[in-house]
C-alpha cells in the first residue's frame, strides 16, 4: 500500500534469513512508496538481525553515517569447513572432533582484542577492480590484504558437545568478518569450524528491540499506523557529531546553502569538523563543516 505522505527517517528492520539486504530495501521502497531507500551495513543472505534502512531525505546522509561497532550472536559447527566459510557453501573438509567446551572457551581468549583477519574470497571486498565473490564463483583466487580488527567482547554462550554445536556473542569493530573469526577458531582447535547461523544484535546504536520485520512493517502500513511510531529520526544515527543551534536568520541561510560566519555563531566550534545543525525550533537542518572562518553546508536535510 502506498502512503500519501512523504517519509523521511530510518526504519530499523530485523532482516530474516534467506533474503538479501538489497531485497529488504526493495520491500521497504514498495511498502512506503518512497523511491529513495538505502541500507546501512550489508548483511549476508544467511544472516538475520539489525538492518537500518534509510528512506526519503535520510538517504542524503548515507556517506556520513559513521562505521560503528557491531554486536552478533553466531552459531557454528566443529569438524567441518566450506568454501564460503558458512553452512551454505560446498564442504571442503571434514575432521573428527576431540575437543569440548572448555577447549573452545580457552581458544576464544586468543581472539579478544586487536587481531588480523584475511577477508574471505566470498566477500564484497574489491581487488583489482573486481569483487572477490565474482572471482570465487569463477573458481579463481586472489591475493587479499590482511586487515586489523578489534574484538571487544567474545563469549561462549552455549555448547552442545554431543553434536559439536556452539554459539558465541561477539562485539567487534567495523569490518570484522564473523565467518572468518569462526574459521580461525576452528583452525586453532585443529578440527575446523563453519558458521551455521548469524544474527546481528546491535549496529549504529540500534538493537534488535528497536527493529521490526518486513512483515510487521507491511501490517503497520496496511493499518495506517502513524509513521512516527516506527520511523526513527535521521539524526539519531549521526549522534557522533556535536550538536549546535543557530539563529532563525542563520537557519534560513543554511537551508539555502549559504555558509555561516563562525564569529556569528554562539557555540565555539573547532575547524575541520562536522556538526549537526539545528534551528531554534529544534528542527534538524543538516550537517555543516567548519573551516577557520566559516561553517559551510555539507548536507542539507530536505523533508
Amino acid at each position: 500500500m502506498r502512503r500519501d505522505t512523504r517519509m523521511n527517517g530510518i526504519i530499523c528492520i530485523n532482516k530474516e534469513s534467506g533474503v538479501t539486504s538489497f531485497s529488504v530495501c526493495s520491500a521497504v521502497r514498495r511498502l512506503t512508496g518512497e523511491k529513495k531507500c538505502g541500507h546501512m551495513g550489508t548483511l549476508d543472505p544467511l544472516a538475520t538481525g539489525v538492518l537500518p534502512v534509510m528512506v526519503g531525505g535520510a538517504t542524503r546522509f548515507l556517506d556520513f553515517y559513521p562505521g560503528s561497532d557491531k554486536g552478533y550472536r553466531a552459531e557454528f559447527l566443529l569438524g567441518k569447513t566450506t568454501d564460503t566459510l558458512d553452512i551454505t557453501g560446498t564442504v571442503t573438509e571434514e575432521r573428527s572432533v576431540t575437543c569440548g567446551a572448555d577447549d573452545v572457551d580457552k581458544v576464544l581468549s586468543l581472539f579478544r582484542g586487536v587481531i588480523t583477519q584475511l577477508p574471505p574470497m566470498y566477500s564484497a571486498v574489491s581487488v583489482g577492480g573486481k569483487r572477490l565473490y565474482e572471482l570465487a564463483r569463477q573458481g579463481k583466487s586472489a591475493q587479499r590484504p590482511e586487515r586489523e580488527v578489534c574484538i571487544k567482547r567474545l563469549e561462549l554462550v552455549s555448547a552442545n558437545e554431543a553434536e559439536n554445536k556452539y554459539s558465541i556473542d561477539v562485539f567487534c569493530s567495523k569490518g570484522t568478518y564473523i565467518r572468518t573469526l569462526i574459521d580461525d577458531i576452528g583452525k586453532k582447535l585443529g578440527c575446523g569450524a563453519v558458521m551455521t547461523a548469524l544474527t546481528r544484535t546491535e549496529a549504529y546504536g540500534y538493537k534488535l528491540t528497536d527493529c521490526m520485520t518486513v512483515g510487521q512493517l507491511k501490517a503497520a502500513v496496511d493499518s495506517n499506523k502513524p509513521a512516527d511510531e516506527y520511523l526513527v529520526p535521521v539524526e539519531s544515527a549521526l549522534s557522533c557529531y556535536d550538536k549546535i543551534t543557530v539563529s532563525q536568520a542563520q537557519s534560513i541561510r543554511f537551508k539555502n546553502g549559504g555558509a555561516l560566519e563562525l564569529l556569528r555563531i554562539r557555540n565555539k566550534l573547532e575547524p575541520g569538523r562536522l556538526y549537526r545543525v539545528y534551528a531554534p525550533s529544534g528542527a534538524f537542518l543538516g550537517l555543516g563543516e567548519t573551516s577557520s572562518a566559516e561553517l559551510a553546508v555539507k548536507r542539507v536535510y530536505v523533508e
